[in-house]
């Protein structure tokens, strides 16, 4: 893996994100989990570090680092705690990507700097009651009133939505009575006329601050529109490729969290006079996790590679996407299993793994949706002889 995708500096980030996750993460993990608490003073040294602006170029004050390195920080991260990987994520590559694609230069050295040293956490709205898999049916609707916007509507379930500074979201446009397509704006969220509901109680990810929005007549200034009224919808379902390698490194990273506390339990839990992974039927289930999880890891990493080489990396996003949350799934049930009684109870980590990973084949597409796109991409040049 390392001769194939890495170079020094890849080594470098990867070094630096494992000992800042096993010093500083793993000994809060549970108790974040737990108590449902959002790392403030994690994120905060995530951005002292620069993690919270990897991919922002230095010229915007992020440390201007490829894909690569995205990729290996979120699989560190979420080998400890999901919701921190998720956080650092979702801030990354849909608080901040929005901007660097479509925003002004204003707009980018307004908020760019800030979004990347932590000073500012960013969230992206797009998934709605009515539009989640659906994201052209978006309802809420800007209407132009001569001067302004005067947006109505909603989203949910967003990511960082209550700890945000900054908003990216999209809206219907609607001037003289005529709807104009799907527009994409960003916005400071103490903004009049925005309401974040209470943090929605998850499953997994619990730690990550995840919420409802509501604009009621909230007035914004035709400045905030990121691009044109056309380039909204396009810049965000671009955004969403992108954050599918983000989400299959979560899954990689998930997965391998579970794996090496199953492998380490299975070296030293005694059976019959014997260490379990000498019997078969476990030594299978860590030869499938482990072969699993390779092949998950390779996906998400040539994804990452297509999109630092300019190639189009959309079949490629989704395949990784499907394939290593699957895998995540997979990994933590069958570490739970290896586990037995103790894999169900919370002092060992791997029951939180398997709830973090369930989300994984919904966020960001469904398994579902990503078959449609792989369909979709590999018929796309299919000649029929």
């Amino acid at each position: 893996m390392d001769k194939l995708f890495f170079n020094d500096e890849h080594l470098m980030v990867r070094n630096m994100v494992q000992e800042f996750s096993e010093s500083e993460i793993r000994p809060i993990a549970q108790e974040l989990d737990e108590k449902e608490k959002f790392p403030k003073e994690i994120v905060s040294k995530m951005g002292e570090l620069g993690l919270m602006g990897i991919i922002i170029p230095g010229k915007y004050g992020g440390a201007g680092l490829d894909m690569i390195s995205f990729v290996t920080a979120i699989i560190e991260l979420a080998k400890v705690d999901a919701s921190v990987a998720i956080t650092m994520a979702a801030h990354t590559s849909l608080g901040s990507v929005p901007i660097l694609l479509l925003g002004s230069e204003e707009q980018k050295t307004t908020y760019l700097p800030k979004l990347a040293s932590g000073e500012m956490i960013g969230a992206f709205g797009l998934t709605e009651p009515d539009a989640g898999s659906d994201a052209g049916a978006t309802k809420t609707k800007a209407i132009w009133d001569g001067s302004n916007y005067i947006v109505n509507g909603g989203k949910i379930f967003i990511t960082n939505a209550g700890q945000a500074d900054l908003l990216s979201f999209t809206s219907q446009i609607e001037i003289n009575n005529e709807l104009k397509g799907i527009a994409a704006f960003v916005i400071p969220t103490n903004i009049p006329g925005l309401e974040i509901g209470p943090k929605e109680k998850k499953m997994g990810w619990r730690a990550s601050d995840t919420r409802q929005l509501f604009f009621n007549d909230m007035k914004i200034a035709p400045e905030t529109m990121l691009g044109k009224i056309t380039d909204g919808l396009k810049m965000f379902l671009k955004t969403l490729t992108s954050g599918r390698i983000s989400i299959g490194a979560l899954a990689v990273g998930t997965a391998l969290g579970a794996y090496e506390k199953a492998l380490q339990y299975a070296t030293e839990r005694e059976a019959f006079g014997k260490s379990i992974y000498k019997f078969q039927s476990i030594g299978f289930k860590l030869a499938d996790m482990a072969t699993e999880i390779e092949a998950a890891k390779l996906m998400v990493y040539h994804a990452a590679w297509l999109k630092d080489h300019g190639e189009d990396f959309t079949k490629q996003a989704a395949m990784a996407k499907l394939f290593a949350s699957e895998v995540a799934m997979k990994s933590t049930i069958e570490a739970i299993q290896v586990f037995g009684g103790y894999g169900y109870v919370k002092e060992n980590d791997v029951e939180r793994f398997f709830r973090d990973a369930k989300i994984l084949e919904i966020g960001e597409g469904t398994s579902e949706i990503q078959r449609i796109i792989i369909v979709r991409e590999i018929l796309k040049n299919f000649q029929t002889l």
